[in-house]
């Protein structure tokens, strides 16, 4: 199944899972960024860097089986197997990033926007009783299971 077979899918844990994945980027380069700010910003900047790998672990179950982690962190991710739990981390990591701009207008306005937005796409898939699909090409459906 290519990318566009799976949009035409209409399943919003799809788009919640693409836009998680734009949502690693954006983190990442935003959170290095901020780091050199002499503000309360580097905490939000450190937020949002440590989001981004939290964020790769979450939308690339590959990576659980590849990665050498621990019993407690594969524990921990394995709460976001849910449209609304992952809707629920999203929306948290969101927020946190909307009250940087208690600290002044900055760039993190953009990670705040689409996570709020990929928060809205599991929030959605989890209404319209839509049953969380992995991508094939991120990993899930089969792909992680070939590993063992």
């Amino acid at each position: 199944m290519t990318i566009a077979e799976e949009f035409a899918t209409r399943n919003f844990s799809i788009y919640g899972q693409w836009t998680g994945v734009i949502c690693i980027f954006l983190c990442f380069a935003l959170g290095i960024s901020h780091l050199f700010h002499v503000s309360l910003m580097i905490l939000f900047g450190a937020f949002c860097l440590a989001s981004s790998f939290l964020i790769i672990f979450i939308e690339i179950p590959l990576l659980l089986r590849i990665c050498p982690t621990s019993s407690k962190f594969d524990t921990f991710m394995r709460r976001f197997t849910t449209n609304y739990m992952r809707a629920g981390i999203y929306l948290s990591m969101g927020i946190v990033q909307w009250l940087s701009l208690t600290q002044g207008a900055s760039s993190l306005i953009a990670a705040a926007v689409l996570l709020t937005i990929t928060a809205s796409f599991y929030a959605l898939a989890g209404i319209k009783g839509q049953g969380f699909v992995g991508s094939k090409t991120l990993g899930g459906q089969g792909v992680a299971q070939m590993i063992i």
